[in-house]
């Protein structure tokens, strides 16, 4: 019950006027104010005012009852959600354009810190709900377990989406273009930086770029163009080294990479 009350006031239904409704629906026959009241625990005082809320937004009807005395009954369920849905679709689609149109141009792209686990997923999953045309992930199984519905529904919409999967566990992903980070082996990887980075680039707009370690999670989000254009290279150079990886066998790029002078300048090798 709190859980239908929750959701009914986060769709625009305060709480009196839920707990009132769901009485209604509950009674499964028309009642009066007072039998409303000891059902839903509205106060006898504001029930009548409660109702004739209701009343007013079309989700109960009064009627009268057998006394000439008022009586209400519900909005069917489903009637009732099939509303909110078009009237919460029809303000979102009103704000898409409103709220663009008032809104003042930020005198720089927006940066934030992202300080824990919880919070960079989700803002990661904004960016992959928001990617229209590319989106390039670069991401180790334990974030792709949080990722992976978000991540399948862009491919679904036709978004060019292209994963580097540290370890087995981190793919597939229905639609995208998974490649398995394979050279270094993720172990090394680990080792290497010595916690999970995983890189999320929308439309190579926005980014999200942080590291997890130890119940430990960091992170940035922007939007400026520049970074999330340099965060997307890095998952592309990515990809490029797999696969070459894949084309030619590691053992070659292994002797490249330990006798190439210009190779070896990079890896700061020399």
């Amino acid at each position: 019950m709190r859980d239908v009350l929750e959701h009914l006031r986060r769709l625009g239904m305060p709480g009196y006027e839920a707990k009132a409704y769901v009485a209604l629906v509950a009674a499964g026959r028309p009642v009066n104010g007072y039998e409303v009241a000891k059902r839903s625990g509205v106060p006898r005082s504001t029930v009548y005012e409660t109702l004739g809320k209701l009343v007013a937004r079309g989700a109960a009807y009064e009627v009268r009852g057998s006394s000439d005395a008022t009586e209400y009954l519900p909005l069917p369920p489903e009637s009732l959600l099939d509303r909110m849905r078009r009237e919460f679709d029809g303000s979102v689609a009103a704000l898409r354009t409103a709220l663009p149109a008032v809104a003042a141009a930020p005198e720089a792209p927006p940066i934030h810190g992202l300080k824990d686990a919880e919070a960079m997923l989700d803002r990661a999953g904004d960016v992959v709900a928001a990617a229209r045309r590319d989106l390039f992930v670069s991401i180790w199984p334990a974030e792709m377990r949080r990722l992976r519905g978000p991540v399948e529904e862009a491919a679904g919409r036709g978004v060019d989406v292209s994963v580097v999967a540290f370890g087995e566990d981190a793919g597939p992903a229905a639609g995208a273009r998974v490649h398995r980070h394979r050279y270094s082996a993720p172990e090394a990887v680990l080792e290497d930086l010595g916690y999970r980075l995983i890189v999320v680039v929308g439309d190579r707009r926005e980014a999200v770029v942080g590291g997890f370690a130890e119940g430990a999670a960091w992170g940035i989000y922007t939007a400026d163009p520049a970074v999330a254009l340099m965060a997307a290279e890095y998952v592309r150079q990515d990809i490029v080294l797999q696969i070459l990886a894949d084309r030619v066998g590691a053992a070659e790029l292994d002797r490249l990479f330990a006798t190439d002078p210009d190779l070896l300048r990079l890896l700061g090798r020399r």
